[in-house]
């Protein structure tokens, strides 16, 4: 809470006097008044001023000044607490002020949206001035800004979709990348679109901030640009592993158990590889903290993923108890997030991460164990200080590669490239990116985008692709979402694509309750299917909230849902319902539950995701993907999964997603008529499928005169089915095709 302002008589006065270079800025008059809102200093400012003069980026404070009045484009190098986030962006605020704002605003990306509500929170504590109103920020699905902001912290994902509608970022006088070494798709997109932004507009200013070895990178892409080095704290007492760490998870757990044990001062830190491995961390140092002695103190696990969104609750000390030790649970690409934590006095590093890896030619996911990079070892050993001590359980001599891996080169690119072509139509030239997407990615993401009719015959975003664009959603959902418009079944469409964007709604039960749980879930399975599920989950969710007499999220944890998860699909479908709105597309009443609704959203759902069908071969749960000829299982956690012995399983599906993994799981499955699927898909795509015994089923139903042909030919000249090429000419359609193609 910002304390209220007085005009208290300061012992320390404003940073302005200590810089020449800041003449420039105009702050050189009245030291008694905050220029951005006019007010005077309250005694709280001065106390923080105090605290960031001690702040090794305070050190360059001339120098980085100076190299922004002079230069359109600066980096700037340091590891994480360092105050690069916090007081650079409020130095770019000043230097907006100085010019009067002619050339617009400050803006500040994160990769993390909880970073950014943070960071935008204290630096408004900071400047002495209200959240909402000159410091602000704007996050998926939330955003806390006003007429009257000068400086906003946003992800980096958000500013991309601004650039929607203002290619060239002309609301901006500075625009700050954070965190670049991170190698976000968003961020890396930006980085490489601004290199012609910045030739349109001389005026603009880009400041990046980045770690060694990207800076060296950025210096060789953009030329010859000043770089500001931060000199990096002394790093902690380093102790490594000579074993292998094969084994990391449950030495990381027990060195945690042996520190806590010294009974010395100082909070841990602990990086896992995945968001699974802290949640049992979590759930294992809860049990192990009961078993200690009242004399060692309380043990207290705290999670911290940035893809939950930060931390969750911590426990407040009673005055006077024993103090508590927390021990920060997180996993990779988490190192800038404990820019506050002043307490942690150890940290374990595994060493390790567990990433997914877009493979283009099966379009789907492969789970792989890496090893992190250099650059995050170090950011790692920074976090305790000089005094503190960092355990890596790897040998010394691990060659670990460079740099974090660019997530543009592991990731399935469609979003991106359609995001691409919207903005060639803005006016921008190509994206000079920093790493080059892979060639056989960008071939497959052109070809994904031409079989959903988002481009034209020239390559170019056609009126679909153009309305796929506006929408935020990935290409298939958005054009299912566009599809429902047709089929008249588009609330059940919004109400199944936010329920998909948002966190898992399941919880995971407690010990001994997992029973309760599966019966609890099974009130809300629909027959057809996941997707129906989904809908059915919602809308009894809606219903609890308008029952007064009953909270919802005392409903929610009465059946094993997540609350926090239904709030934020409910935020998603709000967002999209204005969206679709906003672009005058019609939002038909709900019919759910009548048979031609069903068949409607199945037909929707089809014209966005018939890359994504699977064949039941041998009625046991064994489904082969037509696209690439896996065979995979359907999630236990899904309906058919609970009740396959009772129903059994359909022998045609459509699924959301498909990872490979251990167990190789769709993941949102519901059942598909294989005449819908021959009704909803473009026919190139289907005679464009691998041969198999799946596709000539199809093609039976397609064309019933070659059938029999083939059959006969397959008498003469017996072969496997699997492996007979179904090349034949296009045959004439025999059912009504989707208008939306």
């Amino acid at each position: 809470m910002l304390e209220e302002k007085n005009s208290a008589e300061p012992d320390v006065y404003p940073e302005s006097e200590e810089c020449p270079a800041e003449d420039s800025f105009g702050f050189g008059d009245d030291l008694e008044l905050n220029r951005f809102d006019g007010l005077p200093f309250s005694s709280r400012y001065y106390k923080l001023l105090k605290e960031r003069k001690t702040l090794p980026v305070w050190k360059v404070r001339c120098e980085f000044e100076d190299a922004l009045v002079n230069n359109q484009l600066v980096i700037v190098s340091g590891t994480a607490k360092t105050g690069r986030s916090t007081q650079i962006p409020q130095w770019c605020a000043e230097y907006c002020l100085s010019v009067q704002y002619q050339h617009g605003m400050v803006v500040c990306t994160q990769t993390n949206r909880q970073q950014a509500v943070d960071l935008a929170l204290h630096v408004a504590d900071e400047m002495d001035v209200n959240i909402g109103h000159e410091v602000g920020y704007t996050i998926p699905l939330e955003t806390c800004c006003s007429s009257d902001t000068v400086l906003r912290y946003c992800t980096d994902n958000m500013l991309l979709r601004e650039m929607m509608s203002d290619p060239f970022l002309e609301h901006y006088g500075v625009i700050i990348i954070d965190q670049a070494h991170e190698r976000t798709v968003s961020t890396d997109i930006l980085l490489g679109l601004l290199k012609d932004i910045l030739l349109q507009r001389p005026e603009l200013r880009v400041v990046v901030l980045a770690i060694p070895p990207l800076t060296d990178k950025l210096l060789s892409h953009y030329g010859s640009i000043p770089l500001i080095s931060l000199g990096a704290s002394s790093p902690a007492e380093v102790v490594h592993s000579n074993s292998g760490n094969k084994d990391y998870f449950y030495s990381a757990l027990r060195l945690v158990l042996e520190i806590h044990r010294t009974k010395e001062d100082g909070d841990v830190v602990v990086f896992f590889a995945s968001a699974e491995e802290v949640n049992c961390a979590h759930s294992i140092l809860l049990k192990e903290g009961t078993r200690l002695g009242a004399d060692l103190g309380q043990m207290v696990p705290v999670v911290l993923c940035p893809a939950q969104g930060g931390l969750l609750p911590v426990p407040i000390e009673q005055p006077g108890s024993k103090r508590s030790r927390r021990v920060f649970l997180s996993m990779q690409q988490g190192e800038d997030m404990w820019w506050p934590m002043e307490s942690v006095n150890f940290v374990i590093d595994t060493g390790v991460q567990k990433k997914l890896v877009y493979n283009p030619r099966i379009r789907a996911n492969s789970e792989v164990l890496q090893p992190i990079s250099q650059c995050q070892a170090e950011m790692r050993k920074q976090l305790s200080g000089s005094t503190g001590k960092c355990f890596c359980l790897y040998p010394e001599e691990n060659q670990l590669p460079a740099e974090i891996s660019p997530q543009i080169l592991e990731s399935n690119i469609t979003p991106t490239v359609l995001f691409l072509k919207r903005m060639e139509i803005g006016g921008l030239g190509q994206c000079d990116f920093i790493n080059r997407p892979d060639p056989e990615g960008l071939m497959q993401a052109l070809e994904e985008l031409d079989y959903l009719a988002a481009l034209d015959d020239d390559g170019n975003l056609s009126e679909i692709g153009i309305i796929m664009s506006e929408i935020p959603l990935d290409p298939q959902m958005a054009k299912a979402l566009l599809a429902s418009c047709e089929f008249d079944c588009v609330s059940e469409m919004l109400t199944i694509a936010a329920m998909l964007s948002a966190p898992s709604c399941f919880l995971e039960p407690p010990a001994g309750m997992s029973h309760e749980a599966v019966q609890c879930h099974r009130k809300f399975q629909h027959p057809e299917g996941d997707h129906f599920t989904l809908i059915n989950i919602y809308n009894a969710f809606k219903q609890s909230q308008r029952e007064q007499y009953f909270r919802a999220d005392k409903w929610c944890q009465d059946y094993f849902l997540d609350h926090s998860a239904l709030k934020k699909a409910e935020a998603i479908r709000s967002e999209l319902t204005d969206t679709l709105n906003r672009i005058e597309l019609p939002i038909s009443e709900s019919a759910f539950g009548t048979k031609t609704n069903t068949h409607n959203i199945k037909r929707a759902l089809l014209a966005g995701f018939f890359m994504q069908i699977a064949r039941d071969v041998d009625g046991s749960g064994n489904y082969f993907i037509l696209t690439h000829k896996h065979m995979a299982q359907v999630h236990p956690l899904s309906s058919y999964g609970a009740q396959s012995h009772k129903l059994g399983l359909p022998e045609w599906v459509v699924f959301h997603e498909y990872n490979l993994s251990e167990n190789n799981c769709m993941r949102t499955v519901s059942e598909m008529s294989p005449q819908v699927f021959i009704q909803m898909a473009p026919l190139y795509f289907f005679y464009n499928l691998p041969p198999s015994e799946s596709k000539e089923i199809l093609q039976d139903m397609l064309d019933p005169d070659a059938a029999t042909k083939r059959k006969d030919q397959k008498q003469k000249a017996p072969t496997n089915s699997s492996d007979v090429s179904s090349g034949c000419a296009v045959m004439p359609q025999t059912y009504d095709r989707c208008v939306i193609q």
